[in-house]
């Protein structure tokens, strides 16, 4: 089966950020991570980011994130985009992931601006080339200002477009004027990066969007693409009302991987919530708010499909 991709949509149109989930004593649970991408992709998503912020990557190693990347290549990689997490803040380690991913059998890879040390603009681009030089794989840019503490600029962007390997941005800024701004000016794909803001970010240019949400609210995403790509802004505009409990008890705390971890566990999808230092789990308190998210929106009894 074709991979669905395009020029214009070169990572697909649906991805999740998938959590990485753990046995009970902290280690990576394959089997678990290979039947959540099976759900995902069963469920109508298109594309998988591994290795990510909501995949605990700064606290799994290279050879689990290789490992992980691979079993879910073989398991799904046949009808869905796979792309691995290669970004930190040291460009040589980056590099290093990249190469592991690429050897591992994914399809892209997701490279986040480098964090706590704040580079230059210039230093950005540098860095984000070297990783995109490495391999043979595209690239999507990560702009997550509220964890990288920079945001990028125009102009970066610009310089970043004019690479042949880097494609496609991940845009977590919030701004989604400036987005409209920079797709026009530089033609590369634009995903949100916020489920919160995927209308407005559909309605100024993007292509896609990269969920948190997605793990249990992928089916409705998918339709809300589908809808505002016919014209249907009304239905597309209904559907998302309907998820909102979900979004803002999982992503309105900050915490998105500690919630949506909490919720896959009530829902079945992972037998363990398990998270690595210095997450930790749910208070008895978010768990319930979580809970009682998914029933009100008909996923927790089963009254609805997931």
């Amino acid at each position: 089966m074709a991979l669905p991709t395009s020029s214009t949509r070169p990572f697909g149109t649906m991805l999740t950020a998938m959590v990485t989930p753990f046995s009970p004593d902290g280690a990576v649970d394959l089997d678990a991570a290979v039947a959540l991408a099976a759900h995902l992709v069963d469920g109508g998503h298109d594309g998988l980011v591994l290795n990510g912020t909501t995949g605990e990557s700064p606290t799994t190693h290279a050879p689990e994130k290789a490992d992980l990347v691979r079993a879910v290549v073989d398991a799904v990689g046949d009808r869905a985009v796979i792309v691995a997490g290669a970004g930190s803040n040291d460009t040589d380690h980056s590099i290093r992931m990249a190469e592991q991913s690429a050897a591992a059998g994914a399809h892209g890879l997701l490279v986040v601006s480098p964090y706590y040390s704040r580079p230059s603009q210039g230093g950005i681009v540098q860095h984000t080339t070297a990783i995109a030089d490495s391999t043979d794989l595209p690239v999507m840019v990560y702009d997550i200002p509220g964890r990288s503490g920079v945001r990028l600029t125009s102009e970066t962007y610009e310089r970043l477009a004019g690479h042949d390997k880097i494609v496609a941005v991940k845009d977590a800024t919030g701004d989604v004027y400036a987005a409209a701004q920079n797709i026009a000016r530089t033609g590369l794909a634009w995903y949100s990066g916020d489920d919160a803001l995927y209308l407005p970010f559909l309605a100024h240019g993007a292509v896609g969007l990269v969920s948190v949400v997605g793990h249990v609210v992928g089916r409705e995403l998918v339709e809300i693409g589908q809808a505002f790509q016919a014209g249907d802004h009304a239905r597309a505009t209904s559907l998302f009302v309907g998820i909102v409990p979900v979004i803002d008890a999982v992503m309105g705390g900050g915490f998105g991987v500690v919630m949506i971890k909490s919720a896959l566990v009530d829902l079945g999808l992972i037998p363990d919530g398990h998270l690595r230092l210095p997450q930790v789990g749910a208070t008895q308190a978010e768990a319930e708010a979580v809970r009682a998210a998914l029933r009100a929106v008909g996923l927790l009894d089963g009254s609805a499909s997931l």
